[in-house]
């Protein structure tokens, strides 16, 4: 009787795993398309002493060395982990090695890799409670768009204000809140040394508005007063060299790295455009209003 038994579960599990077979694959999900740049690894270069640059083409992503360990600012795409990992490596940074990851703006192509990150090294994230609910949401209802850019939750597990300083190794990272792209934007800012000089070291956050409803505004509705407070903080920022998430924006190529910087751009020249094309486009929604 036991060995019928056995011959019928076996017959029945037989039939079970046939008839799931013959299903179709499920889908591939559909990925938030972007530009080639911005997925296309260069290799690492130094931009000052203990400051590396280990993005890709289109999109920053920064690595601070220090004797008691390294910080990561920004990473880009989600499936950029592993080439941020690897290029770690080879700059001598295991894993348990980094210590901080810092982030500009709570957007997929900017942080996409950070809840892997974290989890491959232990890192702590640190951010202003503003973006902290968007990185734990995983970036659904986003002010502006909505449930389009997506990517895996990340944990904030240090609240910093604006003007707090993250320390680290002997490095002072100072955070400065510049609303606007988003509600959470920040900068941040440290001193290095180039050429056996001190240089003031400043990473800026996007200060776009890439289609943003800028009048009357029911979700961000000081949005345009956000914006103009940030260009006057940014104009005032220490920055001998400036840096930002789209490296393009701040006069970088880094495909090129034999010259990564051939048109250095400087706060003010950065705040000053990002101003004027605000302003623009502001007259434009005005008009269209009337």
């Amino acid at each position: 009787m036991t060995s019928l038994r056995l011959c019928f579960a076996v017959c029945c599990l037989s039939l079970l795993t046939s008839a799931f077979a013959a299903d179709p694959v499920l889908p591939q999900s559909k990925a938030y398309e972007t530009d080639d740049s911005w997925r296309q690894p260069v290799a690492p270069f130094r931009i000052a002493d203990s400051t590396w640059y280990i993005g890709t083409q289109g999109l920053s992503a920064v690595l601070v060395k220090t004797p008691q360990g390294a910080v990561l600012i920004d990473g880009g795409m989600p499936q950029a982990a592993e080439m941020l990992l690897a290029r770690m490596k080879t700059l001598g940074v295991a894993p348990g090695d980094l210590k901080y990851i810092l982030y500009s703006h709570a957007h997929t192509d900017h942080i996409g890799p950070l809840a892997a990150i974290k989890r491959a090294t232990g890192a702590r994230v640190i951010g202003n409670a503003e973006s902290a609910a968007l990185l734990a949401r995983g970036g659904s209802d986003d002010i502006h768009f909505g449930d389009d850019l997506l990517f895996p939750p990340v944990r904030v597990d240090r609240f910093v204000m604006d003007g707090e300083t993250v320390e680290l190794g002997g490095l002072r990272f100072k955070v400065h809140f510049t609303p606007g792209h988003t509600p959470g934007s920040v900068s941040w800012t440290w001193d290095d040394r180039r050429d056996d000089k001190p240089v003031h070291i400043a990473y800026v956050d996007s200060l776009s508005a890439p289609g943003y409803r800028l009048i009357d505004n029911p979700r961000y509705p000081r949005i345009v007063e956000d914006y103009r407070r940030s260009f006057a903080t940014v104009r005032a920022l220490p920055c001998d060299l400036l840096l930002t998430p789209h490296p393009d924006a701040s006069g970088w190529t880094p495909a090129a790295t034999a010259t990564p910087h051939p048109q250095p751009t400087t706060c003010r020249a950065y705040a000053d455009g990002a101003e004027r094309k605000l302003e623009g486009e502001l007259k434009k929604q005005r008009d269209a209003a009337r």
